[in-house]
């Protein structure tokens, strides 16, 4: 099969690498409908993490089941099914307290851009729909196996709510859903932090009713100002730098919350700071499993159309012009067909 390997940074090939094969009772084999390069893919890309030896890249994922392992029972061969990033076995004391993405067996995907993907802990990670999809869904139900379900976390971190002054910090894939998850969850005022045109539009499309363009401390400065000097009630935190969270942080109001599911990268936070300011805080990897029927659900319907943020398609052997692209941030998002 063929699938994308990362070489070092800026390097990126497609290559033909071995069919994947199951190798616990527990596993599945897809066939990949579509995938896609995601903006963390971005951090090794960039040399801003260790990369080491050459090795596959991706995590996002939706397809066609062609092979089940043993203990597989619930999957068959033929089904469409989307999965998350963090696989888990759905049983363990964790996934029933609804964190799949810690789940005691969790494994992180990272061999998606490729034509055929094994799938550990597939009964557990894998939800099938009744049927296989038109194409029209497939960009959505892709949007759902990370960005829209990270982008929802987010929001529900934030403790996003009826009537409530949400702000979203970054304008990425993440950034974007998580207007559409601070809509979907009744927020009345949706602040969107971007400087670039086409995303602006897309985060009133999605329900931003406002933009701030400034950053840094000029941008939580504008934020005061939009909310009476006191702050937002939830603050999505959807980047993962030092000056993206500090931003976060101080445009929430005291006894306001901040989600964060940006990928840290050289991010302190002072807790002394933290803890006069009457701020909540909750992150980390989306458990994107527990959201996923009703995610499906909410794109299947049409009520929600996350696969807008594929604004590149590509197919799978210009994978490396998907990275330069949204590294050059000429795209959110690119969608690769195999």
């Amino acid at each position: 099969m063929r699938g994308a390997v990362i070489h070092a940074p800026g390097d990126v090939r497609l290559e033909t690498l071995d069919d994947p094969k199951i190798l616990q009772p527990t596993d599945a084999i897809i066939r990949t409908a579509v995938t896609c390069v995601c903006g963390s893919d971005l951090w090794p890309y960039r040399g801003l993490e260790p990369i080491g030896d050459p090795h596959p890249m991706g995590h996002e994922y939706v397809g066609v089941v062609e092979e089940v392992g043993s203990e597989v029972t619930d999957l068959r061969p033929g089904q469409f099914v989307v999965g998350s990033f963090a696989t888990s076995d759905n049983t363990c004391a964790n996934c029933r307290n609804g964190w799949q993405s810690n789940c005691l067996h969790r494994e992180f995907m990272s061999t998606c851009q490729a034509e055929r993907v094994r799938i550990p802990n597939a009964q557990g990670t894998l939800v099938a729909t009744d049927e296989v999809p038109d194409d029209e869904f497939l960009p959505g139900l892709l949007a759902v196996s990370d960005v829209m379900g990270t982008g929802w976390y987010a929001a529900l971190a934030a403790e996003v709510g009826p009537g409530s002054t949400a702000v979203v910090v970054g304008d990425g894939a993440v950034g974007l859903c998580g207007v559409i998850a601070a809509k979907e969850q009744g927020a009345e005022r949706i602040i969107a932090m971007s400087r670039h045109e086409p995303r602006q539009k897309l985060a009133l499309e999605f329900g931003a009713t406002e933009i701030v363009t400034e950053r840094g401390e000029e941008g939580v400065a504008r934020i005061k100002d939009l909310t009476d000097g006191i702050g937002a009630d939830s603050v999505l935190e959807c980047v993962g730098t030092a000056e993206s969270m500090r931003q976060a942080l101080h445009s929430a109001r005291p006894g306001g919350s901040v989600g964060f599911v940006g990928v840290p990268h050289e991010v302190t936070i002072d807790a002394q700071e933290l803890f006069f300011s009457h701020v909540g805080l909750r992150g980390g990897p989306a458990p994107v499993r527990r959201y996923l029927p009703e995610l499906i659900d909410l794109v299947l319907s049409g009520r929600i159309d996350p696969g807008k943020v594929f604004d590149l398609t590509l197919p799978l052997d210009q994978v490396a012009e998907g990275y330069k692209a949204m590294d050059e941030r000429r795209a959110i998002k690119a969608l690769l067909k195999p």
